[in-house]
């Protein structure tokens, strides 16, 4: 029934974007009182260490989880994928000439948005005033995402996961998820030990998505002060390797595979080759989340294999039909 119900909603997108032009776009539901929730408590490892032991994997939607009608980095995109699975939500933060956060993937504004230009360029106040273009390439009526915003929505939602780009100050992003008390529902992404090292003196209680290739690259993480229970080990896109897996488990350090990319990435041969239980096979594997630029696709196999979250499991509901 989920796979059927989320194909006709596919398709019902697809249907709708062929006739998206810059005043005609899809309804967002920001304030929806349907769909998923996820909330993970005051403890983001025990809620991960809880979908371990229950044998399920959750999908992180890449850049919010972008389809047709509906942009990357929008706030509308994530209530939209809300409304029909529960995800993380991995966002980009840029920050604009006058210091707002905002959401926001590359360097330049012409391939997201119909404006011009560098990111951090920009005011806020003209940032606001911009339309978000979809991957398509089709003006949505939907306008840039302040950081704030969506961390404000997140709230008994979903989980944030934070990537930073080059106009970002880890500070600046530190304090608003302070001054949200917001510790406890967002993964920052690192890039070396030395931003993983600062990112926790920032925010301690803050959950660090950090590359690992060996047992040795999380000795070194841990010798740095993070503590085991803080990281999650991301364990790049090509082979996944249960070996791996199975000492970061064994340190409780969850697991993230991503299976997103560029044209050679195991989203791409999927949808190429039909082999959609390739998603499940590894989540199977010992992944406890998988980074995805096809959420819907991931969850609907991961369901059909009895890996996905239920309603009910470890905090995460489903409310209305």
């Amino acid at each position: 029934m989920l796979r059927w119900v989320l194909a006709a909603s596919s398709l019902a997108l697809v249907a709708c974007s062929d006739s998206v032009t810059d005043t005609d776009t899809q309804t967002p539901r920001l304030n929806s009182s349907m769909g998923w929730r996820i909330a993970a408590g005051n403890d983001l490892n025990a809620f991960f260490e809880c979908l371990e032991n229950e044998g399920v994997t959750l999908v992180s939607a890449h850049r919010g989880g972008p389809t047709p009608g509906f942009p990357e980095n929008a706030l509308e995109t994530m209530a939209e994928v809300m409304t029909k699975i529960p995800a993380v939500m991995e966002i980009d933060v840029a920050t604009s000439s006058d210091g707002v956060l905002y959401l926001m993937h590359d360097d330049t504004l012409e391939r997201t948005t119909n404006g011009e230009g560098e990111t951090n360029a920009l005011s806020w106040a003209e940032l606001k005033k911009l339309k978000l273009e979809d991957n398509d390439g089709r003006i949505t009526n939907f306008a840039p995402t302040r950081f704030a915003d969506a961390l404000a929505w997140a709230e008994g939602r979903t989980i944030i996961q934070v990537d930073f780009k080059r106009t970002t100050k880890y500070e600046d992003v530190a304090k608003e998820i302070i001054a949200q008390n917001a510790e406890n529902r967002v993964i920052l992404i690192a890039y070396s030990r030395a931003s993983a090292r600062k990112l926790h003196s920032l925010m301690p209680n803050a959950m660090i998505s950090l590359s690992l290739n060996s047992q040795s690259d999380l000795n070194r993480a841990v010798a740095t002060g993070i503590p085991d229970d803080r990281i999650l080990g991301f364990t790049g896109i090509e082979d996944p390797r249960p070996r791996l897996f199975s000492i970061l488990n064994s340190r409780d350090v969850e697991v993230i595979f991503g299976t997103l990319g560029g044209r050679d990435s195991i989203d791409r041969a999927i949808a190429a080759d039909g082999d959609e239980d390739r998603y499940a096979e590894i989540a199977a594997q010992g992944v406890d989340i998988i980074a995805t630029d096809r959420p819907y696709a991931a969850h609907i196999a991961l369901d059909d294999a009895g890996r996905a979250p239920s309603d009910g499991q470890c905090g995460i509901q489903k409310v209305g039909d």
